[in-house]
């Protein structure tokens, strides 16, 4: 499919070094029109572009480059941003600080499909609206497609929200969203979460302190073990464990409570504690190589295939998804 080289993409002013538009396109004949003169434009002014995208749309944008494709950095969102907590630290943050000092930076990057589940969606929304805050201030352009017929209309009112540009389909520019709120959108997803099971067949639930981690560990250990896990993802189970039990040690308050499950296809782990999450870039950015401490949510977002929170006054609760 042949795309021509219209003018060159969204670029940002001297009081705007952060540009993050929405995308909104109706078939991929407008999805190409608007991401690949964005990558050609960045590949043209010599500066490092990233598609992160689903992998039937990475095809037809890799098929559209030709050759062009092979200066392009290209990571399936699919796989690498399963769990939306990943894709700020394990993929747009991952690309950017790797990029020499000077450049500005450009990246595809859509986290919002047809087919996230209603449990993904929350966080998608709130990963969209964490962007701003996480890059702000940067030389970084990041262009986040939206189908508008395949998404519902909750979706493409977020994107009016999470983003400061929005491209109505078909447009060659973009222009300032009258809905932007980003703050709205992180507090309104901050949402209580459906009840954990209460105890029964097939439900670990365990109350812990500073005094029992290493027991607790283990009993989720098994448990994972007897609910189907096995190999990494059971290694997997044991690390996010010990990391968020660890956490409500340190940070919330000296104790907590686990509980895991089935649900689906996947074993749930969730930890409750009377800490205060009041930062809800927590667990997204990268860790700096002299780092000490203040790990554990990173690794948590890394590990897991999905991760939601939920922070009130009464303390949080982090949940976690493990594909079985």
């Amino acid at each position: 499919m042949s795309v021509p080289r219209p003018a060159r993409p969204p670029t940002a002013g001297p009081a705007q070094p952060f540009v993050h538009p929405a995308l909104f396109y109706a078939d991929a004949l407008q999805y190409l029109a608007g991401t690949v003169p964005f990558v050609r434009g960045a590949l043209d002014a010599g500066e490092p572009v990233a598609v992160a995208v689903p992998g039937e749309n990475l095809r037809l944008i890799r098929n559209a480059l030709g050759a062009e494709a092979d200066a392009v950095r290209f990571v399936d969102m699919r796989e690498a941003g399963r769990n939306p907590g990943r894709i700020l630290p394990g993929v747009l943050h991952a690309f950017a600080d790797a990029q020499p000092p000077g450049l500005r930076v450009h990246i595809v990057g859509e986290p919002v499909w047809a087919g996230r589940t209603a449990a993904e969606y929350p966080a998608c929304a709130q990963h969209e609206a964490l962007i701003n805050a996480a890059f702000q201030g940067r030389r970084v352009t990041i262009l986040c497609p939206y189908d508008t017929v395949r998404l519902d209309a909750r979706a493409l009112a977020d994107a009016h929200a999470t983003h400061p540009a929005v491209i109505p389909p078909g447009a060659a520019t973009h222009r300032p969203s009258r809905a932007y709120a980003p703050e709205d959108v992180v507090a309104r997803y901050n949402e209580p979460l459906p009840p954990a099971p209460g105890t029964g067949p097939g439900v670990l639930a365990l109350a812990f302190g500073a005094d029992s981690l290493s027991a607790v560990r283990n009993l989720a250990t098994e448990h994972g073990a007897r609910l189907g896990l096995s190999g990494l993802r059971l290694e997997d189970l044991t690390l996010i464990t010990s990391e968020l039990t660890t956490n409500s040690v340190v940070h919330g308050g000296g104790t907590g409570a686990l509980t895991v499950w089935a649900e689906g296809g996947y074993v749930v782990c969730q930890v409750r504690d009377r800490g205060r999450l009041t930062d809800p870039l927590a667990g997204r950015r990268p860790a700096s190589r002299d780092q000490r401490g203040g790990r554990g949510l990173l690794i948590v977002n890394l590990v897991a295939d999905l991760v939601r929170t939920h922070a009130g006054r009464d303390g949080t609760t982090v949940r976690i998804y493990l594909a079985r």
